[in-house]
């Protein structure tokens, strides 16, 4: 397996995008839409893939969110290649990249629906901080930080 480093523009990165949506519109259900309009895509620079063979298992990007800060997004691993640790492969490398681009911190946002989501952060140095920005008095939301 390997770690890819893209942008948004790949026709991977794309399409497990939709899987990624389709799980989320499920779990999120009435709120879906609220979500969904800060999680766009069209312009994001950083992007990571994991590959297998050229099939891609899952992917993940970071966005600018501030001066010193990069803000995880889009995180998703395919459901046959789950619990192998490809998730936090790619969160590591992401980690990396913000921090050869002169970043000193991750933050992201996740749903109480997603205790897998939940459960990566935490196991991989990731700290709950009050909500922020367009997330602040969502109750179903959860936000994280770390220091890289």
């Amino acid at each position: 397996m390997k770690i890819l480093r893209t942008n948004s523009k790949n026709p991977d990165f794309i399409e497990l995008v939709k899987l990624l949506d389709k799980d989320l519109a499920i779990r999120d259900g009435e709120d879906h839409a609220f979500y969904a309009q800060f999680n766009k895509v069209d312009s994001i620079k950083y992007v990571v893939l994991a590959l297998e063979n050229q099939k891609p298992l899952g992917c993940g990007a970071i966005k600018e969110f501030s001066q010193d800060t990069m803000g995880i997004k889009r995180m998703y691993t395919s459901e046959e290649s789950r619990g192998k640790g490809i998730a936090s492969m790619m969160l590591a490398e992401l980690e990396q990249w913000a921090k050869e681009l002169g970043f000193k911190q991750c933050i992201l946002e996740t749903g109480i629906k997603q205790p897998e989501a939940i459960a990566l952060y935490a196991k991989n140095g990731y700290h709950s901080i009050p909500n922020y920005g367009q997330y602040s008095g969502v109750e179903d939301s959860r936000c994280f930080k770390k220091i890289i």
